[in-house]
């Protein structure tokens, strides 16, 4: 029996979620023909990119025809890295819409003029566009 679980996003772009990724300090592993990640009992599951959430349990990144899922045996990396799936999800998406947004503004010719997180961890970013 499986302990894989996947998890549906909005994610669409691969270099924002890299980015993101990196910022919140996981390391991943990634691979044209594919990567292996561990869940339960050392059961394996294929993916486009490995999170390495702990020694024994990883988060795959798999692409599919909307964008991309995140697949792991969750119960694994909330015991070893004290992350929920939901929490993991909420903060992966977030830092992920902030490099999408920085992305967007860059491509469309807009400097950023401040960028601040509040106590909530929310994030306010300003945009300028000399003309």
């Amino acid at each position: 029996m499986s302990h894989f679980t996947t998890v549906e996003t909005k994610i669409k772009d691969l270099v924002c979620l890299k980015q993101a990724l990196k910022d919140l300090g996981y390391e991943f592993t990634e691979a044209e023909q594919g990567v292996e990640v561990k869940g339960y009992l050392g059961q394996k599951e294929k993916a486009d990119i490995s999170i390495h959430a702990s020694k024994t349990y990883d988060i795959g990144v798999k692409q599919t025809a909307n964008g991309y899922e995140f697949v792991s045996d969750w119960w694994g990396v909330e015991t070893t890295r004290g992350v929920t799936q939901e929490e993991f999800v909420k903060t992966v998406t977030q830092r992920y819409a902030y490099h999408k947004v920085l992305s967007e503004v860059a491509r469309q010719g807009y400097t950023i003029e401040t960028d601040e997180v509040s106590a909530d961890k929310s994030i306010a970013i300003t945009v300028r566009k000399w003309r």
